[in-house]
């Protein structure tokens, strides 16, 4: 078959298939372009979300670890101004636990065993653990020790009391705490709460 079209509208044919081919190309590159920058800038927002989410962690982190470190000197401090109140009490009122013992120990009933002295936190009082052979002697103990008659004590409440079939020391199956308040003249004490000394001597 032959072409007898003339050579300038051929050439005007052959110009316009290339033209409609690098149209062609050009949409595709734009779209590609077009493409590129979307995935460009979502990659970019979830990397910047995922920085925001990471930073807003390490604050949130920090804040709780300078919170915890906030109480735990919190804590110490109050323990240390506890000890230190304690020892101001102890210091102040100078038990005389030679002569206080003694006269515990003779109000203390038959059958019952003084284990453990120790200074309360309450300021004038004192918690005595005790062990006993029974129920009856361990209330007995409370009873003698809130007696005014023995001016050791204005009172003596009963922390606890439990008895126990298979104790260490099969004499005292029970054991007693309880928590004194000193009298107000408590020969035993160097400074009494009238805040006159006392001698430590009964009278």
């Amino acid at each position: 078959m032959l072409n007898l079209l003339p050579t300038e509208l051929k050439e005007q044919y052959l110009y316009a298939r290339r033209n409609s081919r690098l149209r062609r190309w050009a949409f595709a590159l734009l779209f590609g372009l077009v493409g590129v920058g979307l995935v460009t800038t979502s990659g970019m927002l979830y990397l910047q979300h995922s920085i925001d989410t990471y930073s807003s962690r390490v604050i949130a982190s920090e804040d709780a670890l300078k919170q915890q470190k906030l109480n735990e000197t919190r804590q110490q401090s109050e323990d240390i101004t506890g000890s230190l109140k304690l020892v101001i009490d102890v210091l102040s009122r100078e038990v005389l636990f030679s002569k206080l013992l003694t006269q515990i120990g003779a109000v203390t009933p038959s059958n019952t065993s003084l284990t453990d002295l120790t200074i309360s936190k309450v300021q004038g009082s004192l918690d005595i653990t005790a062990a006993s052979s029974d129920y009856a002697s361990a209330t007995q103990l409370q009873v003698n020790l809130s007696d005014p008659k023995n001016k050791i004590f204005s009172k003596a409440d009963i922390q606890n009391i439990t008895c126990a079939a298979n104790a260490t020391d099969p004499r005292y199956p029970c054991s007693v705490t309880l928590k004194a308040l000193f009298a107000d003249n408590n020969p035993f004490l160097f400074i009494n709460k009238s805040g006159s000394k006392t001698t430590g001597t009964n009278p």
